[in-house]
């Protein structure tokens, strides 16, 4: 006979072994459900249509990577093109078009150096035509390593930690 601190503890085992086996069973098919879509926030660089600072998804092909903002592609880049994968908080100043100073942006960089809440950027280049392209983008924090890794899977690409490497463009 059992006493009653064993039923307990027989229950609660068995309650968590259930509670293994959901998930273990439901993880799988939310993985396989998910299409290669993130949100992320489009922060500039080479889409002529894409807005910055608007959210937008990025799709994660099998060969190619795809921007869409409202419902429509903005951007397609062929994942053989990609030169280079960048993440890091100061991203977004290395990857993409020049940007002229303003005092707008001057103000503006200003408040975000002084700003206590840190951005996680991923940067991309590629080249088109022989031109260099490159485009930023913010992302999610539960998404941002999912990202990495699947830009790096499609592309073959390792990605490069910005905040601890100097570049001159």
């Amino acid at each position: 006979m059992m006493s009653r601190a064993g039923e307990i503890f027989v229950q609660e085992t068995v309650m968590k072994i259930w509670a293994a086996a959901i998930v273990c069973i439901t993880l799988p098919i939310v993985v396989l459900a998910s299409d290669g879509s993130y949100k992320i926030i489009y922060d500039g660089g080479s889409v002529q249509e894409g807005k910055s600072g608007v959210e937008a998804t990025l799709y994660i092909d099998r060969d190619q990577i795809r921007f869409a903002q409202k419902g429509h592609d903005v951007l397609r880049i062929p994942a053989s093109l990609v030169t280079g994968i960048a993440y890091g908080q100061n991203v977004h100043r290395k990857i993409g078009t020049p940007v002229k100073a303003t005092l707008v942006s001057v103000v503006v960089d200003t408040f975000m150096a002084v700003s206590k809440s840190k951005r996680d950027y991923i940067g991309l280049t590629w080249t088109e035509g022989g031109d260099k392209r490159g485009i930023a983008m913010q992302c999610d924090k539960n998404e941002y390593g999912g990202v990495l890794a699947g830009l790096e899977e499609v592309t073959g690409k390792q990605a490069v930690n910005w905040d601890t490497t100097t570049v001159e463009n």
